[in-house]
């Protein structure tokens, strides 16, 4: 009986897809969250699907497609290129995909361009978030760095980082401490990477890569 070339169970959106087709410029991310979602989903670790985490707090949205990396990990290396934080969240790497065209459905996968990222911190903790453009979007494919998107762009995911997870009455948990351009956003990339494989060396090289 020949075999079937498909996968008789669906990958794991963080242990199972290829990190990126031409790391570390070009990432596949997997998307939880829209610009239309009132409710925050999260990826479940477990057993990879999404689940609802929390009702958005306030009125704000993503500006931006939102999820994360597969295969990479913010861990030691991540904390490291973060001077004010005192470890990584150990979760995956964060990424804001920019779309031209609306895009209305989350729990899919695409491919953007790294071209810069926000040093966040969440209670001491390094949560990075980079940000890239979709691959072959007719608008913003040209984009190379962060700072030839409109500065108002940029404001809108700053104000959006800076409230997600604010509760009335309460200090904000979340701070960015800086905003950096393509090259850092690399290295950053690179050590979620590094960080995946050294707390998953078993995993299978190829799906570093595409």
């Amino acid at each position: 009986m020949a075999h079937s070339p498909f996968h008789l169970h669906r990958p794991h959106p963080w242990h199972g897809i290829p990190a990126g087709p031409d790391l570390p410029s070009v990432v596949n991310a997997y998307i939880e969250l829209t610009p239309f979602d009132l409710v925050k989903y999260e990826i479940d670790k477990p057993s990879g699907y999404l689940r609802v985490d929390r009702p958005q707090r306030t009125s704000s949205t993503p500006p931006t497609l939102y999820g994360f990396i597969p295969r990479t990990l913010c861990a030691e290396r991540v904390a490291k290129l973060s001077p004010h934080a005192t470890r990584a969240d150990g979760d995956p790497l964060d990424i804001c995909v920019i779309s031209d065209r609306p895009i209305s459905r989350a729990d899919l996968l695409l491919s953007a361009t790294v071209i810069g990222g926000l040093q966040m911190l969440d209670n001491g903790e390094a949560d990075d978030k980079i940000i890239g453009v979709l691959v072959r979007d007719p608008v913003w494919e040209g984009i190379r760095e962060l700072t030839a998107l409109p500065a108002n762009f940029v404001e809108r995911l700053l104000h959006y980082f800076s409230t997600y997870k604010l509760r009335v009455g309460e200090a904000p948990t979340t701070t960015i401490r800086d905003i950096y351009g393509r090259e850092r956003a690399l290295q950053v990339v690179e050590a979620a990477l590094a960080d995946y494989e050294a707390e998953y060396p078993a995993a299978a090289p190829e799906l570093r890569g595409n």
